[in-house]
């Protein structure tokens, strides 16, 4: 693949990259217009929707748990998270989360006291899905933070589905590194059993580690899980039906999913920015598998970014990613500015 990327480069293809001819890819490349069209509506019978000041009401007797430098630490590329954002927001979810695992332990316990078994309470787990560049990874990596500042839940992990990404050399063997981020593209029954360890209380759990840096994942390189209160799992497509009605789903042996969701226009700007981003930044580093784009110039990479965007990112969202939105027990809508300005919780 990157031998592709440079392949493609060389021969002024910065706008579709060669994924097309050098990689196969010969999908439609929906339009903006079309992925707005392809966004799901919720029954408002089943979601109630707040907006964003009634929501952030529900936090004005909440202490702040966090400094404005822990915020920044957090906070990805291009997300415009601050203390206005984290006190209004997600200050209120963490509190919602942690209500909704004690009240889950205490059914457990009961349950275990009612058949008179050992009480054997169990992580409560949390999916986050959406699409690339909407800012879940930023979004993970608080609620962790927040949660764990709760009496209820101090122990708090975060993993992600990238672990659960075949190795490179396994996508290009199936030929399918064009899809990568694709449902096929992930090892989905070793995470449907890393779950399903962490669900049955086992004492340690471990997932692959994914290295952005290196695009791959790395040989024995590992996350372990040893029994914390709460594990939060992010990725793209952790809120898809399983592939057949007697497999097990990702979000089956989730106890709260929280799907986050924008505008497909605002998502393709999002990522153009971030692409520039780290062009700048971490694509500079010669150790990078991306290291090819850091000499582009400024047009030529947004040109690049567009061309990813619309052959691989968007026809996965449209197609895999914004479907599962009405699975999810909570929705927060992000405007053009990265912004929360309404949350949607399943009430049935």
């Amino acid at each position: 693949m990157y031998g592709a990327f440079r392949r493609a480069l060389s021969r002024g293809d910065p706008s579709g990259v060669g994924w097309r001819g050098a990689q196969g890819y010969d999908g439609p490349v929906p339009s903006d217009a079309a992925a707005l069209d392809a966004r799901e509506q919720l029954n408002p019978q089943l979601y109630r929707e707040i907006l964003r000041p009634d929501w952030a009401r529900l936090a004005a007797d909440m202490r702040q748990p966090l400094t404005e430098t822990e915020i920044v630490s957090l906070r990805g590329l291009g997300d415009r998270l601050d203390l206005d954002e984290v006190r209004e927001v997600y200050l209120p979810l963490s509190r919602l989360l942690s209500l909704y695992a004690g009240s889950t332990r205490r059914i457990g316990a009961e349950t275990s006291s009612f058949l008179h078994e050992t009480d054997s309470t169990t992580p409560f787990v949390v999916g986050v899905a959406g699409s690339v560049a909407v800012g879940k990874s930023t979004i993970a990596r608080l609620l962790r933070e927040l949660m764990s500042r709760w009496p209820d839940t101090p122990r708090v992990e975060l993993v992600t589905t990238d672990g659960f990404l075949y190795p490179n050399a396994e996508l290009e063997r199936r030929g399918i590194m064009h899809r990568k981020g694709f449902p096929e593209s992930y090892d989905r029954r070793a995470l449907v059993q890393f779950l399903t360890d962490v669900k049955s209380g086992a004492a340690e759990v471990r997932a692959p580690f994914y290295s952005h840096m290196k695009y791959d994942i790395i040989p024995d390189a590992v996350i372990t899980v040893r029994r914390p209160d709460v594990v939060i799992v992010e990725g793209l497509n952790v809120l898809q039906p399983p592939p057949s009605p007697n497999e097990v789903a990702v979000s089956d042996l989730f106890d709260f999913s929280i799907y986050v969701d924008a505008d497909p226009e605002h998502i393709t700007q999002w990522f153009v920015d971030r692409f520039l981003a780290l062009k700048h930044g971490a694509f500079a580093d010669p150790g990078s598998f991306f290291n090819v784009f850091s000499d582009l110039t400024d047009e030529t990479a947004v040109e690049t970014a567009l061309g990813f965007w619309n052959e691989i990112n968007l026809p996965n969202l449209i197609e895999n990613v914004l479907p599962t939105k009405h699975r999810a027990t909570l929705v927060l809508q992000k405007a053009a500015d990265h912004a929360v300005d309404r949350v949607l919780l399943r009430k049935v």
